[in-house]
Order: C-alpha cells, then sequence, then structure tokens
C-alpha cells in the first residue's frame, strides 16, 4: 500500500516503507522531489534510500512522483525545451540508452556531480555513459548486465549442463537449442521478431556501438556490428524460438514453461522468480559470444541513472543524500537486491553478503557473484544520441533477414536510413 501522510505525500521522516509511491505535483519547501517510473522497483529502492538518509537527518523530507516512463521521458523532454524550470525536480531517474541525448540536447540543464560524487566506485561503463567532455553527470544505479536464463530440467533431459554453457558461441547456441526441442519438445528462447534489443547486446558485448566516439554512423563498414546481425539471422532462421508479441506474450513464454529460457538482463529476474513453484529449475550462464575478435559473453541491456537538475531548488540536500546514500551505503545495496532484485553497480557492494550468496531458486547457483563478474567486463560505449533511431531501422530488417534477406544490403537500408534521421 503507498505510504501517504494527509492523503498528499510521502514524508519519509515519518513513514514506513511500501512498494507504491505518491504523484502530486508540488512540493513543499525543504522537500527533494524525485521522478522516476516503477513504484515496485525505482520507486521503492528510492524510498528506502531516503528513509536511511532521514534516519540521520530527521528533516529530511522526500516527494517521489511516479510516471510511466513514457511519461516522464515527454514531460522532462518538453519542460527542458520550453526553457523553463518551474515544476522540474530535484532528481530524476533517466535510461542509460537516453542520457548523452539530454546532456547534449540541454547542455547546463543537469547539475555535474563529478566534484561531489567519487565515479570510481562504480561499473566503470556506467560512467562514462553519463559524461560529457570531462564532466560526470551522473549518480549510476542499476546495471542491464546480460545473463542467458535457461530452465535446467530441460537442458539436463537434453544432455546439456552448466559447464556446457560456458564459453559458447551464437552458433552453438542453435545447435543446442535444437537438441533441447528434440529431446524434451520445448522451443529453447522466446524472441519478439521486431525487437532489436539483442543486437545491442551483441554489440556492446564486442565494444561497439551504432556510433563512433565523436557521433558519426557506425553501421556499414562496422565489422562487429554485421557479425552481430548475421549471427542473430542465423538464429531467427534456426526455429529454435517461439515467436512472441508484446512483454506478456514473450514473458510468459518462459514463465508458463513453454520455452526453455530467455537472453536479457538482470532485471527480468523478478519475473522469472514470481514463479515460485519452479525453484531449482532456474539457472543462469553467461551469454554466447559472437565470432569477432575481442568480443565478449558479457553485455547490458538497459539500467539508469540518477540525475540532478541544475535548477534544483534543493540541489545541495540533493547531492549530499545521493552521495550518502546511493554513492556509500554497501548495506543498502544488500538490502534492494534482496527485496526487489535491483542489481546496482557501485562495486564495492559486490563484496556483501547478498551479491556472496548463492541462490537455491537457481539451483543453488552463486548467480548475483557471477553477474558481479560479468558486471565488471562489461566493454565501455558510448551510446551516443540516436539510439533509438537506429534501433528502429534495426527492426525493420529483421523480418527481411528472416526470411532470407541478403544481410549487406539490409546493412546498407539500415545505414541509410540512420543516416537520413540523424545527418
Amino acid at each position: 500500500m503507498p505510504n501517504k501522510l494527509n492523503g498528499l505525500r510521502t514524508l519519509v521522516g515519518a513513514a514506513t516503507l511500501g512498494a507504491s509511491v505518491l504523484a502530486m505535483t508540488s512540493a513543499l519547501a525543504g522537500e527533494v522531489t524525485v521522478w522516476c517510473w516503477d513504484p515496485n522497483f525505482n520507486g521503492a529502492t528510492m524510498l528506502e534510500a531516503a528513509a536511511r538518509y532521514a534516519a540521520d537527518h530527521p528533516d529530511f523530507t522526500i516527494n517521489v512522483v511516479d510516471f510511466a516512463k513514457a511519461d516522464v521521458e515527454q514531460k522532462l523532454q518538453a519542460q527542458l525545451a520550453s526553457g523553463t524550470t518551474d515544476g522540474l525536480p530535484d532528481i530524476v531517474l533517466i535510461e542509460d540508452y537516453r542520457a548523452q541525448k539530454y546532456l547534449q540536447s540541454f547542455p547546463g540543464s543537469f547539475e555535474p556531480l563529478g566534484g561531489a560524487i567519487d565515479t570510481s566506485k562504480f561499473a566503470p561503463y556506467k560512467v562514462e555513459l553519463a559524461s560529457l567532455n570531462g564532466q560526470s553527470y551522473s549518480v549510476p544505479f542499476d546495471s542491464g548486465v546480460t545473463g542467458f536464463f535457461y530452465r535446467t530440467d530441460y537442458l539436463a533431459d537434453a544432455g546439456y549442463s552448466e559447464a556446457d554453457l560456458q564459453d559458447i558461441t551464437w552458433d552453438q547456441l542453435i545447435e543446442i537449442g535444437k537438441a533441447v526441442e528434440a529431446k524434451t519438445g520445448h522451443k529453447l528462447l522466446s524472441v519478439d521478431i521486431n525487437d532489436s534489443g539483442i543486437i545491442r547486446i551483441m554489440m556492446q558485448s564486442a565494444g561497439t556501438w551504432y556510433f563512433t566516439e565523436d557521433g558519426q554512423v557506425n553501421i556499414e563498414g562496422n565489422a562487429a556490428f554485421k557479425t552481430a546481425l548475421g549471427a542473430w539471422q542465423r538464429v531467427l532462421q534456426s526455429d529454435i524460438y517461439k515467436p512472441t508479441s508484446g512483454w506478456t506474450d514473450y514473458t510468459g513464454a518462459f514463465a508458463s514453461g513453454e520455452v526453455a529460457g530467455t537472453i536479457t538482463g538482470v532485471w527480468i529476474t523478478a519475473t522469472i522468480k514470481a514463479n515460485p513453484e519452479l525453484a531449482g529449475k532456474w539457472g543462469v550462464a553467461p551469454i554466447p559470444k559472437i565470432d569477432f575478435e575481442g568480443a565478449t559473453h558479457a553485455s547490458n541491456l538497459g539500467g539508469s541513472s540518477w540525475y540532478v537538475l541544475a535548477s534544483a531548488p534543493q540541489k545541495a540536500e540533493a547531492i549530499d543524500f545521493l552521495k550518502e546514500i546511493w554513492a556509500s551505503d554497501v548495506d543498502f545495496y544488500q538490502k534492494i537486491l534482496i527485496d526487489q532484485g535491483a542489481f546496482g553497480t557501485l562495486t564495492e557492494a559486490r563484496n556483501g553478503p547478498a551479491f556472496q550468496a548463492s541462490d537455491a531458486f537457481f539451483s543453488g547457483q552463486p548467480v548475483w557473484q557471477n553477474f558481479t563478474s560479468w558486471l565488471a567486463e562489461i566493454p565501455g560505449v558510448n551510446y551516443g544520441i540516436f539510439t533509438e533511431e537506429a534501433d528502429t531501422a534495426v527492426a525493420a530488417q529483421l523480418p527481411v533477414l528472416k526470411d532470407g534477406g541478403d544481410l549487406d544490403e539490409a546493412i546498407k537500408q539500415i545505414d541509410a536510413q540512420v543516416k537520413q534521421q540523424t545527418m
């Protein structure tokens, strides 16, 4: 149930924590206002952080305003574009893929935090995503470090153990998928054919992106991109997956046991664990590696960070709050990992008990230790400001490639569409 005082706002100094947060349009003097989405995840972790801070700062209050993610983005974009600061929050959550677009499009709108926050405490790739012209602008939050989530019982029936899933390629994954279906009758993966997220995973695992460091389109002539797209074309043509459409269909396929697994970010853990009757029947392995020199088994999908507005009415207090809890409190990260499944990127936290524990649901594997190791190996890339436009262009070609389209022609079409939209 929501934490409400006088039916209006969450005053953390006086409230016990719950899973949801309250939206309101104005804040009391001295109150830190936060915009974010998902009250059961981002909102809940922010309330826990605020309660901890309020224990030593009894006058501290916070107003966590929960919107749908698209509404946060639309409202922030419109407000910054208008040039007026009235109504903006002190702290806002921004998805990592959008960070550079905001920072470059609205210079001076966000407070540089490098002087107050020791960013060396966080995973380097997260810091890089929110840096511009030598300045760091965020307090990194959750990682989308990726893994291959799979049903251990299905793969065991097909003759595969955990050891067999280490250091594999995407072509080897196809062979595993064929064996699983032959032995169990289950497809290996649930796949939305129109979702280009898997290409992002593959590219970052090889340390490349749609754009160069200076923002130039890096598609046609990008050997790593071609390798990634070719690998995924072979998967799409392999028939080892169930085609799905939309989030419910995608998650329902593996949650129900219809398919054997999925390859995605660590944030899917809560969805998988929502079926307690399957405890002990799940495992997590590293993602496959594309056949490209320097490619790794570590990558990222999603993730977000906290930003302070330069115009924030309670800027000093907001920064101190983020510094004391989000950039320092190791125990805080243990609690939100257990309670919300939030995999934070403060490197000191990885030595805490929650990160070190094995997980009975995942067949006793040390899953959080594994994710921590993979997190440290994620290649840093600059997402630039047009990732969404590039994703759209890639997604348009995936059905074509599935149906046997020429890889080079698809890349040419993607390159042309991205250049048309961004140059």
